[in-house]
């Protein structure tokens, strides 16, 4: 099993330069790059001049000058070049500089990673304390009026897309009903309140992102408890168990319910990506300036540092949750053995 992880970790190698050149490739030939976006902001300050009073200048740009802005993004050499360039600086521990806020990458993902962080742990906190219990129940009143009933309001919000719900959550939970502040991560004078102020504010704020974030995994996750329980109840080690004197609870706690954890281990390694994606419509939505929207912004913007930088974190986070799935399933299951 060591050599397998072994392996596995290696492989994180050529597949982050494998998906990092395709990425980087596509940004050098995708049309509406930064240097014709610098072109178009130039035309339009020079057809807003006259009508402000000012002075319209020639937009035509020499050789000499265009080869300067091209150097300036990045797009004087080949892309070959270029990407060796780039995966040096990476290697080095430097993620490039942002053309658009003029900061390194690295410095604005770090200051979006404590929202992005608490986002994150608390979905997935909230999301199995919930649908774990949940699973058990429906699995245990299997075609009872708790289990029916928690079915249509489980894909009754599996079918509503997060973003629709966050709208409508936004209109009514809070600018006609008021019961929440319509956007933002913390009040005004925040800093001004003592510690217990200062939680129940940022838990103010974020439960109605919560709400919306939550929403997509929760059916998931609670049909997989329950559907992996169900299994492990109809499973021939469960008569066996009861007819040797076990009662039927005992069975289930001492037995399905262990085994019916393994699918559910399968998932947590895959969590690891919410930390730092999020969703940049939840995060429009509810003004959240978290990592999700700052990827979202780069690409509109061809702020391409910042997507490769964002790139490289996402994909990382992905892989290490791939291989902590490996791990979890082998420790929740005996069985199993990477050989």
């Amino acid at each position: 099993m060591r050599d397998y992880f072994i392996r596995r970790f290696l492989l994180i190698i050529p597949t982050m330069i494998g998906l990092t050149l395709l990425v980087f490739a596509i940004t050098r030939f995708v049309p509406g790059g930064p240097v014709e976006q610098a072109m178009m902001r130039m035309r339009q300050a020079s057809m807003e001049g006259p009508a402000r009073g000012g002075f319209s200048g020639s937009t035509e740009l020499s050789a000499d000058q265009m080869k300067q802005l091209q150097a300036y993004y990045g797009f004087d050499k080949p892309w070959p070049a270029a990407y060796l360039d780039w995966l040096l600086k990476l290697c080095r521990g430097d993620l490039g500089t942002s053309q658009r806020y003029n900061e390194s990458v690295w410095s604005l993902i770090r200051e979006r990673l404590p929202i992005s962080t608490y986002f994150g742990l608390m979905t997935f906190l909230l999301t199995y304390a919930v649908c774990i219990p949940l699973g058990v129940i429906k699995a245990l009143k299997h075609r009872t009026a708790i289990d029916t009933w928690s079915s249509v309001l489980i894909f009754a919000g599996y079918a509503i897309p997060n973003f629709a719900l966050g709208a409508l959550l936004v209109v009514y939970g809070a600018a006609r009903w008021k019961w929440f502040p319509t956007g933002g991560f913390t009040s005004e004078g925040f800093e001004d309140l003592s510690l217990m102020a200062k939680a129940g504010d940022i838990l103010w704020h974020s439960a109605l992102p919560l709400v919306c974030y939550m929403i997509g995994s929760f059916t998931f996750l609670t049909m997989l408890k329950k559907n992996s329980l169900m299994d492990n109840l109809a499973a021939d080690f469960m008569r066996t168990a009861v007819s040797k004197g076990c009662t039927f609870n005992q069975a289930v706690r001492r037995h399905a319910m262990r085994n019916s954890f393994i699918p559910v281990a399968t998932s947590l390694g895959h969590a690891l990506g919410v930390f730092l994606g999020g969703s940049f419509l939840i995060e429009t939505i509810f003004d959240i300036d978290g990592f999700g929207l700052l990827g979202y912004q780069a690409l509109l913007n061809r702020d391409y540092p910042v997507v490769m930088g964002g790139l490289v974190c996402a994909a990382l986070l992905t892989l290490l949750g791939n291989i902590l799935s490996d791990f979890l399933v082998a420790l929740t299951d005996p069985r199993v053995r990477f050989d």
